[in-house]
């Protein structure tokens, strides 16, 4: 129960970590944060598009940071370093960022979300899932739910750990829209199954 406990309040730090991140780092695209806890330290690696802005002049901004998540959320001795992403398109917080920012822009959303899925495919994520679920369409319609998936994408089990997820909520003029990207990354391994590069399908093909 103990362990349980511990376990849940890591899992609470970790989210609160990364939602501070995310606001702080912004203009740097935060996508994503890595923590591992040792005896000694907290290694926390920040993942963005940007790492100069994470760095700033003399290492100023990263150890203000420092500073700071080591005050706000009680860590001892937190040691952040800054990774730049490799492929924006396989990062699901910057896909669903992407996504929110056209829909605020008043893109079709599901042209977008069709488009969006086979970018993601064509740049070799083994599975995706996107959802939009709000207010998609014009002022005074009902808030409805638009899902497309494609590849392999487990739901249940310890392999689900391997599903890389983000949460963004989109605020266009007709009200807001929850977007949820779901992607399984290139040269996954799962224990069950062997996955190879998947296919774009012909109802993927046109999209644009």
């Amino acid at each position: 129960m103990v362990v349980e406990r511990k376990f849940i309040e890591d899992a609470m730090v970790k989210h609160e970590i990364s939602k501070y991140l995310e606001k702080t780092l912004s203009r740097a695209g935060f996508s994503r944060v890595d923590i591992q806890k040792t005896p000694v330290i907290t290694r926390i690696t920040a993942y963005v598009t940007n790492p100069g802005r994470v760095i700033g002049r003399g290492g100023s901004t990263i150890d203000a940071i420092t500073q700071e998540i080591k005050v706000k959320f009680k860590i001892d001795n937190p040691q952040i370093s800054v990774a730049e992403v490799k492929n924006e398109v396989l990062e699901p917080r910057l896909v669903a960022r992407h996504i929110a920012n056209a829909l605020e822009r008043g893109a079709n959303a599901r042209s977008l979300l069709h488009s969006t899925l086979k970018t993601v495919i064509e740049n070799g994520a083994l599975g995706a899932e996107i959802v939009a679920t709000g207010k998609l369409a014009a002022k005074g319609a009902k808030a409805k739910q638009i899902k497309v998936r494609f590849g392999y994408l487990p739901k249940a089990g310890d392999t689900v750990k391997l599903v890389d997820e983000a949460h963004v909520t989109s605020y266009p003029k007709y009200g807001a829209i929850g977007i949820k990207v779901m992607i399984v990354q290139p040269g996954t391994t799962f224990a069950d199954r062997q996955i190879k590069k998947i296919e774009l399908p012909k109802a993927l093909e046109g999209a644009k």
